[in-house]
């Protein structure tokens, strides 16, 4: 029997007014597929999109929000006129299905390569290399030593990130997300390893912290800031050259004790992605932390599957979950949660390649349930 606990997952949300058909969140994945001149989403990105419409709500992979902000090659921007024209043929595609969908804003800073920057050195708040593999146009090729930023390049920023959103909402996104996490340039920002500065972008936590609330007080003068959300990865530890130290607690509490002040959408926070049990500095529960901080709406990311997210939302830590991997090979995911239903498996050779192959081609239900049929 179904009950009201094991069914929650699927009941409707009310997103500061914006009603979201079920908790189940399809989170911002990078697919590399705007293999075009004009770095644009095309007509095969909004078939993506709209194939998997029936998640409450679709925060698409990372858009750059300038040519500064580029990391990787053959990902959709939104810095031009072009580029709002592609997008909007997704947004068209994802409400024709009666799905919601925001844009998540990406500026990679120190993990990027001349290569993709016109020949320019990656800017981060400090000289960091974070010793990665960039993809380029030819291949992949070892990160360089960023260029620290200038305060005129940190107000450009800002400038940017304000024209990214008005474009956004111009393409028909119902919100935008602000990509804080993963080790990008607003938590090269936050982190005290990768930001080495001494002007009032550096130093305290309330310095390091600045540039999330100088964009989203732009923000509040040129967009509904109730349809803006801030994904946080708080407890991220070796990745991009981001590790947590002594003050990594006191600058994330800061932060989304701020943000509490904004009436944003939501924030979108990520569990650890390594182990940190016998870190003492580490938020070990990111999502049991920050329910007893933030007051409104709460999506977590885990890796979650259907009952690890069902106890998760039963519990009250979160109020909506994301799913990542899951998404990308069952555009479906929602019916197969429904009905209980063995999941597609992924194909990790096809996820940053061009083409339908692994994007749009991964088989519904009623796909292979007809297959199935006319093979008898």
């Amino acid at each position: 029997m179904k009950t009201k606990e094991s069914t929650l997952i699927f009941e409707p949300y009310s997103l500061n007014g914006l009603a979201l058909n079920n908790r189940i969140v399809m989170a911002p994945m990078t697919r590399s597929r705007a293999d075009n001149q004009a770095h644009a989403a095309t007509e095969l990105t909004a078939l993506y999109y709209s194939q998997r419409a029936t998640a409450g709500l679709i925060i698409t992979g990372g858009t750059f929000i300038s040519p500064e902000a580029v990391g990787v090659i053959n990902v959709p921007a939104i810095y031009s006129d072009e580029q709002i024209i592609g997008w909007k043929l997704t947004t068209d595609a994802v409400h024709k299905k009666g799905g919601t969908i925001f844009a998540q804003l990406w500026h990679t800073g120190a993990y990027s390569h001349p290569d993709v920057l016109g020949g320019n050195l990656p800017l981060a708040p400090s000289a960091l290399n974070p010793h990665l593999q960039v993809f380029t146009p030819d291949g992949f090729k070892e990160s360089v030593t960023a260029k620290e930023m200038t305060l005129e390049d940190i107000k450009q920023t800002i400038a940017d990130f304000k024209k990214a959103a008005i474009n956004a909402f111009d393409a028909g996104f119902d919100g935008v997300e602000l990509h804080g996490a993963n080790g990008y340039l607003l938590q090269q920002f936050f982190s005290k390893n990768s930001n080495q500065r001494t002007d009032e972008y550096g130093g305290s936590v309330e310095n390091r912290a600045r540039i999330l609330f100088d964009i989203l007080d732009e923000y509040k003068s040129i967009v509904d800031i109730s349809r803006v959300g801030v994904r946080l990865n708080p407890s991220l530890d070796g990745l991009m050259g981001i590790s947590i130290d002594d003050e990594t607690i006191a600058v994330y509490n800061y932060i989304v004790n701020r943000l509490n002040d904004y009436g944003l959408a939501y924030i979108h926070l990520l569990e650890p992605f390594t182990d940190v049990s016998n870190n003492p500095n580490a938020i070990q529960e990111v999502a049991k932390h920050f329910r007893k901080i933030y007051k409104g709406t709460l999506i977590i990311n885990r890796g979650f599957n259907k009952e690890d997210a069902t106890k998760i939302l039963n519990e009250g830590d979160a109020d909506l979950v994301s799913f990542g991997s899951p998404f990308i090979a069952n555009p479906d995911l929602v019916e197969r949660f429904k009905v209980d239903a063995p999941l597609n498996e992924l194909d990790r050779e096809t996820l940053y390649t061009p083409g339908a192959k692994g994007y749009t081609d991964y088989p519904t239900l009623d796909e292979l349930n007809n297959s199935n049929n006319v093979l008898r």
